[in-house]
């Protein structure tokens, strides 16, 4: 019987030492997380990947940074597919040396949204530098197309709380992806249509690009348009797909990011 005594008393233990560990081991991730979790909790700013919808609507997005050769290409193949809504997301230093193409976007009537000054990660950046980044971008695509930009796509996507409460300050609205061409790796123009044609979804935002770093684009953007047009989707602005989000009083964060992130150190 007190054998019995000591040998539950030490499974009782050893239960009490695991589960003791495992609430040590969460609150140690809770603790790390702490900036992802304040990033997406309800009531603070917050980046949009996509909203919730029912609607067979989806919005290409394009960045560009840097080059002269791909974005005429792709704005031809979009007048010529019948692609009326686009959202283009333009550093400034690009915008200022390229004004003919920023002309030549708005003219086609696309929606043109910031992708910042210096092409750098802002959450390394303080607080003062991050509004300077933004409010000088502002700056000079309001000079050069007469429509101040509310939307911001950060460069490299990289943001954090603070970069998204200075955002929020400034009157932007944050603007990530559910889905990434990676068409800046140019692993072929198979493999970017795959990507964008089945990990899309209604109320998707997808990443594509038009700067000259990305040499596959558009030769694999008339593919994506008509495949996705087959599915039924109808290509509208960033701008319409938030209003869409609103109509119904809900904005999604949507945790897909967590796939990229994953897909990506994986190669896919």
């Amino acid at each position: 019987m007190n054998n019995f005594f000591y040998v539950l008393n030490g499974k009782k233990i050893k239960r009490f030492f695991f589960v003791f560990a495992a609430a040590l081991f969460a609150a140690g991730v809770i603790y790390v997380e702490s900036d992802n979790i304040t990033v997406f909790s309800e009531g603070s700013p917050s980046a949009v990947y996509s909203v919730s919808t029912d609607k067979k609507i989806i919005a290409l997005t394009f960045d560009i940074s840097w080059g002269d050769k791909r974005t005429e290409p792709i704005l031809k193949i979009l007048k010529d597919k019948g692609v009326q809504n686009a959202t283009f997301f333009l550093s400034s230093p690009w915008s200022k040396t390229h004004p003919e193409i920023v002309k030549a976007i708005q003219a086609a009537g696309y929606e043109i949204g910031s992708h910042g000054h210096k092409h750098t990660n802002y959450s390394g950046l303080k607080e003062e530098e991050i509004k300077e980044q933004i409010k000088t971008a502002h700056s000079i695509l309001t000079d050069l197309t007469g429509k101040e930009p509310k939307l911001l796509r950060l460069p490299n996507g990289d943001f954090d709380k603070k970069v998204l409460k200075v955002a929020d300050e400034l009157g932007y609205k944050v603007i990530q992806w559910d889905t990434d061409s990676q068409d800046w790796m140019n692993k072929g123009v198979d493999t970017i249509v795959n990507r964008v044609v089945t990990k899309s979804h209604p109320g998707d935002i997808v990443l594509l690009h038009a700067s000259d770093s990305s040499k596959q684009t558009h030769e694999a953007l008339p593919v994506i348009i008509d495949e996705l047009r087959k599915k039924g989707y109808e290509f509208v602005t960033v701008s319409e797909l938030l209003n869409q989000s609103n109509a119904k009083g809900s904005e999604v964060r949507d945790q897909a990011w967590v796939d990229q992130q994953l897909d990506t150190a994986a190669g896919l």
